[in-house]
């Protein structure tokens, strides 16, 4: 899957989406929620992460955050050992697994599937903690 692929899934199936480059990430968060994305992609290696080694050629990495539930079942063993250079392999997101974010390198085949389930999933999550913020009483 390329990340063109990704984009024209989240532009074609997530509506309220929206889109913002910095640091050789893309950043999708719904609506004007800014503190948590929908799902990132890192396309290269910076001064503050470069585990996944990025600079090889044609080499990112989607980070997704999900339920709890779904990362439990995808990572029963949390101290398990992590290869994060291998492509094509969901992994517990190498700063961000406390929070229930997975990183996968170059998802295809079945990964690819399942990283668009993950990404409607996070998106799903995003949607909910938008609505609840818009709902909830302005404290004066």
């Amino acid at each position: 899957m390329s990340v063109q692929q990704i984009e024209q899934f989240i532009a074609a199936h997530l509506p309220n989406v929206t889109r913002m480059e910095h640091g050789g990430y893309i950043f999708y968060f719904y609506a004007s929620e800014q503190a948590l994305p929908v799902v990132t992609v890192a396309l290269s290696d910076n001064e503050y992460d470069n585990i996944s080694h990025l600079s090889r050629e044609g080499v990112y990495r989607v980070n997704i955050g999900i339920k709890k539930e779904t990362f439990a079942t995808l990572f029963p063993d949390a101290d398990a050992a992590t290869d994060y250079t291998m492509l094509n392999r969901f992994l517990p997101h190498p700063h961000y697994a406390a929070q229930y974010y997975i990183c996968i390198l170059n998802p295809e085949g079945t990964e690819m599937t399942d990283t668009l389930r993950y990404i409607e999933e996070s998106y799903l999550i995003a949607k909910q903690r938008f609505e609840r913020k818009q709902t909830k009483p302005s404290e004066h």
